[in-house]
């Protein structure tokens, strides 16, 4: 059954919502903060969040980010203002659609099928003879898994979202490590990308996926 978490403080809404899509064969669960919508995407595997950008103790930007950092479920992110700053915002914090209230049931309902569909296929991530699976956690080359901590798995998946394109360090520590990334030492991305260098290159001295653009940062090799 298909898994849908709810994050909405406004408790008539919220109802409603967990009401109508229960109706249609999904498994809802709702939350109304986000330190709590946080927790319960860590603890279970969601195919897709509504997402209120309005929280008690902070906004769904927030957990928009956070959520990123370990899941690629589906977010679609509900507003009360429509324009396009808030839109933009929600979709560089990682949210994969935006809907402004007040909104039609069908619509949503529209949305959200599309959304799940598309996240069937993005569920797996292929690229130069690595495949890595978001839902498992687990990274493989040529059927053979790739042993990964969690830091690594979750490097080697931010690589492979963002192919072809040059990642800072500060980019990776602010992805991987967020707030505490200004108390990581900047030598532990480094030392990360090497380590993953050392599980996925034929010959990690002279790195092929991961290239070093000096001065730049790093960049994944696009097929």
């Amino acid at each position: 059954m298909t898994k849908i978490l709810i994050v909405e403080d406004d408790r008539e809404l919220q109802e409603g919502l967990v009401f109508a899509l229960e109706g249609e064969g999904y498994s809802t669960r709702a939350v109304s903060g986000k330190e709590e919508a946080v927790r319960a995407a860590a603890l279970d595997n969601y195919s897709l969040m509504i997402l209120d950008c309005n929280l008690p103790d902070g906004t769904g930007y927030e957990v928009c980010r956070e959520v990123r950092k370990f899941s690629g479920m589906s977010i679609l992110m509900l507003t009360a203002r429509d324009t396009e700053l808030d839109e933009v915002k929600a979709l560089q914090m990682g949210a994969d659609d935006y809907m402004s209230k007040p909104f039609s049931l069908a619509v949503l309902k529209a949305r959200m099928g599309n959304l799940l569909r598309r996240g069937k296929v993005q569920d797996i991530l292929c690229s130069n003879g690595i495949t890595l699976d978001r839902v498992s956690c687990r990274a493989y080359r040529q059927d053979k898994e790739i042993p990964c901590s969690s830091v690594e798995f979750r490097l080697l998946q931010y690589f492979m979202e963002n192919r072809g394109q040059v990642l800072s360090k500060e980019q990776i520590l602010e992805r991987l490590w967020d707030n505490q990334g200004k108390f990581v030492d900047d030598n532990t991305v480094s030392v990360n990308i090497r380590r993953l260098r050392m599980k996925i290159e034929e010959n990690p001295s002279s790195p092929r996926l991961i290239r070093t653009v000096h001065g730049l940062g790093y960049i994944w090799r696009e097929d």
